[in-house]
């Protein structure tokens, strides 16, 4: 953050206006005068000839001047040529060539003469030229053979243009040609090799002519060179060798000098101008050359070092910069200097210019002319364009050297003189008049002027004027009567009113006087004074990351009658808001900063009257610029030093480099990471495998990203060896349940360490002592037929190339392919109570591969209804599995089968034992709602009408129903067994039927009974439908009086009943 003064133009618009009221007083163009050169073209005019020349002249004077021209100082008639003409109230030559014609044939020096009654001004003599760029000759050039290490010197020998081409060297296919330390171009456009070496043979050198009026090149014929060598290949990797040169068998030289020749020289250099020195030096190794100035020091604030040290530039020379100079050119090998005496000339420059010179009749005054130079200038005046000595005499003047002297000047004394002054390298022409004048004062500014100004600051209050004699002027303030002159105030020869620093009581009416023999006037300037703009609070520094906003406040203060107007530059240049740029009347924004946003910001706040600024700088964190010119060097069989030279780092510091590698045989066009190294190193030695045509390139990294990748170095192959290691990786497994692929993964170009990289596979079957199987490949998998199912193999994989082979690999185990699983065994189902199920089962057999779990699918079923599927997947190790009943009376059957990567094999189904007693009877409410339990009971009832149908006609013959032979308490109603004629095989508290057992896996086996219900199947067990319902039917039961006695009854069968009856 930054508050600037104002601009350059507002310091250099005061420096005008305190220059001009120094000057002299200008006579109102209304007043007769003589005629003053106002424009006219340079001394030296150089003009394109295929345009029209155009030589200016302008003057003013009352009467309006007429002109004429003088060519080689004869009188020049403009009417004789129709190709040359004049301009309107000007003297501007204008000659047309449209129809013809050769601009060379006017070249000459010209001159323009002014001319009115009062006198004659003259123009500088102006030297016409045609500029030229003319063809290069033709030659034949043979190719210029040079021993390497030995000096070179490709002279250019630019055609003679004018003005001056600009010489550079390129090829002849137009690149330009590199220049060094080594080799570099001379002034005088020469190239200059300090030693040849072999990879200059590489580029042909052409050098070429730019001009600057046709914008045209020309171009030489190209110079071939044939470098003669004692190391005919051209190793890239000695190029920055430390010592490069003996490695290539070149012989060390000591420093001699090309340009210029010898131990000492002399220049001559015109004040004003620029010196340049050169020294260009041989040698091997390359010189350095270093500047001196004998008895001092080189001029710090004007010497500046080109051409890679080899020329010293001083700029705008003066007296102080003659002197002794030298160049001193060392290597290894010893030193040799060079000493130039400069010596500094000076075309004229002015002490004392003239000045027009205005009197009144009678007065007196003087014309000074002084100007020095190298040598000494001399001072020849002239009147109206002819030698003073040759004009007219008059006894009011008087020459004194470089003065005239005016004395009791009349009307008559009118005139325009000239002063010339001149030495060999250069002259100065000045025109000044006399006039003699009686004007009363008058004002030549508008009447009632108003000034606004800011407070505190530095103002002028103008009031020109005339009068001859020259007026005297006095202001007033407020019309009070004394002089302000003084003090705050001070009043210039021209009239105008400074105030140096302006207070708020110096506004008011200011008026200027203007006072002389024969008369005065006055004119009146009113005052305001303003408050200053200022910025309060300033943009301030700011550091941002790129794709960030930013935000520069600028708040300013002004006095409220002025307009305030807020603007921005960019670089001290008008800045463009565009679409990520948000400019408010306080701030400026920026979205997305990018890098084209680094750079200066100033705030101008600016009224009318003043302004005020304020900068601040935005750095812009941004990712690094690539690295560039990658050297290989040190070059060996497994390492390599690799060095580049670091690109900006955009305000960022590199953190670290990663240097990638790429090789054509493999993997051509994908880069690899190689290694890392810190931001602090430019060169690193790398690590190499054989047999790889390595090429690198380094990519910086800093806190903002990564840059882009540097351009790659060029190739290095190292030499081959045998394999290091063995591929990685390796498997064995079946794709199929007859094979084994074995596979792994192939190894890359910087551990094949040679030429065709191949693999020896070997198999056996594991544990059997057989011989190993072997087969050469080169892919990265091979597949073995015919194997059993899920077998253990044994399997190594070793590398080989053309070198040889690896290392012993390791034994790797593999399995040829899986198949199904059989089904798992004793699949055991077991109910412990009414919630839960508990499941039970062991691994398959034959697994035929890696079990990779269990698939259990169950459903539930009650009578004809049959609930949804459910799949559970268990781990391989799992083999217990309990489920939670979704409800007592609902029964499951189960689907359980193995799996491995095949698939699931064979599946092994199981259901839930019965359910006990409590939910059977509920089945049995369940199936008394059925249609075909209702027809069962209907032909019960059926059958019981009949038997008492019977029971009463046998009644009503009087014979005798034994109802109970063998108990003696009756059937009474309360029996629950014929209360509504159905069996209920569980007591009141739940408990197994008596003389019944419970299994270890609990379920009931029913004892042999004389009411159970499997006693009236038909010999088997009582059973119940998937749909719950009772599959046995009434069977008459077998007498079982031969096996069990007499204990059981008759009577528990209505069916028996009626064949008891019967």
């Amino acid at each position: 953050m930054a508050r600037q003064q104002p601009s350059p133009w507002v310091h250099t618009a005061f420096l005008f206006c305190l220059l001009s009221l120094s000057g002299a007083i200008e006579i109102p163009m209304d007043l007769s005068q003589p005629p003053t050169i106002t424009k006219q073209s340079v001394k030296d005019h150089i003009v394109d000839p295929r345009d029209n020349i155009l030589i200016e002249c302008e003057a003013k004077g009352n009467p309006a001047p007429s002109f004429h021209w003088t060519r080689n100082s004869r009188f020049f008639n403009i009417a004789k040529d129709p190709r040359v003409s004049m301009r309107r109230r000007s003297g501007t030559l204008v000659i047309d060539f449209r129809s013809g014609g050769r601009p060379e044939e006017y070249e000459g020096e010209y001159q323009c003469f002014a001319r009115n009654k009062f006198g004659t001004a003259l123009s500088n003599r102006i030297r016409l030229q045609v500029s030229k760029s003319p063809l290069w000759p033709k030659e034949n050039l043979d190719p210029v053979v040079v021993q390497e290490g030995a000096p070179l010197t490709l002279q250019c020998n630019p055609p003679p243009g004018l003005p001056s081409p600009v010489i550079f060297w390129m090829s002849s296919s137009m690149e330009p040609i590199t220049q060094d330390k080594r080799v570099s171009q001379g002034h005088n456009g020469d190239l200059y090799f300090s030693n040849v070496m072999l990879q200059d043979m590489q580029t042909d050198y052409s050098c070429n002519a730019r001009f600057h009026f046709t914008h045209t090149i020309q171009q030489k014929n190209p110079f071939n060179l044939k470098v003669l060598t004692n190391h005919p290949y051209n190793d890239s990797s000695l190029r920055n060798h430390p010592d490069m040169y003996s490695a290539r068998g070149v012989a060390e030289r000591t420093p001699s000098f090309m340009y210029p020749q010898g131990t000492a020289s002399s220049q001559m250099v015109l004040r004003g101008m620029d010196l340049l020195l050169e020294c260009i030096a041989s040698g091997v190794p390359t010189p350095d050359v270093a500047w001196y100035k004998k008895g001092g020091d080189l001029p710090s604030d004007k010497a500046k070092f080109e051409n890679f040290n080899k020329a010293l530039r001083i700029t705008n020379v003066s007296e102080e910069d003659s002197g002794e100079y030298f160049c001193l050119a060392s290597n290894k090998m010893g030193s040799i200097r060079h000493t130039i005496s400069v010596r500094v000339k000076a075309a004229p420059y002015w002490l004392d210019e003239p000045k027009n010179l205005i009197l009144a009749p009678g007065e007196d005054g003087r014309l000074v002319c002084r100007a020095n130079g190298n040598p000494k200038p001399t001072v020849q005046w002239m009147v109206n364009g002819e030698p003073l000595q040759s004009a007219p005499p008059n006894p009011n003047r008087e020459v004194a050297g470089d003065t005239i002297i005016f004395r009791d000047t009349q009307i008559s004394s009118r005139a325009v003189y000239q002063c010339n002054t001149s030495n060999e390298h250069g002259y100065l022409l000045a025109n000044a008049f006399v006039s003699v004048l009686d004007v009363p004062p008058r004002m030549l500014s508008p009447r009632n002027q108003l000034i606004r100004v800011i407070l505190y600051n530095r103002t002028r209050l103008d009031c020109p004027f005339f009068g001859s004699p020259i007026p005297t002027l006095r202001w007033f303030k407020n019309g009070q009567g004394s002089n302000l002159d003084g003090g705050n105030y001070h009043v210039y020869e021209n009239g105008s009113l400074e105030i140096k620093m302006i207070r708020k009581e110096d506004q008011g009416i200011y008026t200027c006087v203007a006072t002389n023999i024969l008369g005065k006037a006055e004119n009146q300037v009113r005052l305001e004074v303003k408050d200053p703009t200022r910025i309060y609070r300033m943009p301030e520094d700011q550091v941002a990351k790129r794709g960030t906003t930013v935000q520069l406040e600028c708040r300013v203060k002004h006095d409220p009658s002025l307009k305030l107007t807020v603007s921005w530059l960019k670089d001290d240049e008008p800045l463009y808001i565009g679409n990520r740029m948000k400019k408010e009347e306080d701030s400026l924004t920026i979205f997305g900063v990018a890098e084209r946003d680094q750079g200066s910001y100033t705030c101008i706040a600016s009224t009318e009257l003043d302004q005020d600024l304020a900068k601040a700088y935005l750095t812009v964190l941004g990712r690094p610029e690539r690295p560039r010119d990658l050297e290989l060097t040190d070059l060996a069989e497994r390492s390599v030093r690799l060095t580049w030279i670091p690109g900006d780092d955009n305000n960022s510091p590199i953190t670290d480099y990663v240097v990638q590698f790429e090789e054509d045989q493999f993997q051509p066009g994908v880069w690899h990471d190689h290694s890392k190294f810190p931001g602090s190193v430019n060169s690193a030695v790398l690590q190499l495998s054989p047999y790889v045509n390595y090429q690198f390139r380094v990519i910086a990294i800093n806190e903002v990203g990564s840059s882009h990748p540097s351009l790659p170095s060029e190739r290095y192959r190292t030499s081959g060896a045998p394999p290091e290691s063995n591929p990685s990786d390796v498997k064995g497994e079946g794709t199929r349940k007859n094979n084994m692929e074995i596979t792994w993964t192939p190894m890359n170009a910087t551990s094949a360490f040679g030429p065709n990289l191949r693999y020896i596979v070997k198999w056996r079957r594991r544990e059997t002592r057989e011989t190993w199987n072997n087969v050469t490949v080169w892919g990265s998998r091979y597949v073995v037929g015919q194997t059993p199912v899920y077998v253990p193999y044994e399997i190594r994989v070793q590398a080989e190339n053309d070198f040889g082979t690896g290392p012993e690999p390791g034994t790797v185990i593999g399995y040829s392919g899986e198949d199904l699983p059989s089904a798992p065994r004793r699949f055991r189902v077991r109910q412990p109570n009414l919630e839960t199920i508990n499941l039970e089962w062991d691994h398959p057999e034959h697994p035929n591969g890696i079990l990779t779990g269990y698939t259990l699918k169950y459903v539930a079923f009650n009578g004809t209804k049959v609930g949804k599927q459910i799949v559970e997947n268990f781990s391989p190790n799992q083999t217990k599995f309990t489920m939670q009943r979704a409800d007592p009376v609902s029964r499951y059957r189960f689907s359980l089968s193995a799996r491995t990567q095949v698939g699931s094999g064979e599946a092994v189904t199981e259901e839930s034992p019965a359910p006990p007693n409590e939910a059977y009877t509920n089945n049995q409410a369940d199936i008394a709602t059925q249609g075909w339990f209702i027809g069962l009971m209907c032909a019960v009832a059926l059958l019981v009408l009949i038997l008492l149908i019977v029971c009463f006609i046998k009644r009503s013959r009087g014979g005798k129903y034994p109802v109970r032979e063998k108990k003696d308490v009756p059937l009474g109603p309360e029996d629950p067994k014929e209360e509504d004629g159905s069996f209920d095989y569980s007591d009141e508290d739940n408990k197994p039927l008596q003389g019944s057992q419970t299994s270890l896996d609990g379920t009931i086996k029913q004892q042999e009974s004389d009411d159970s219900l499997v006693d009236y199947g038909e010999g088997g067990e009582g059973q119940f439908n998937e749909d719950g319902s009772f599959i046995g039917q009434y069977t008459v039961k077998k007498d079982k009086e031969e096996t069990e006695g007499n204990e059981s009854s008759e009577a528990t069968s209505p069916v028996n009943a009626i064949y008891s009856l019967a």
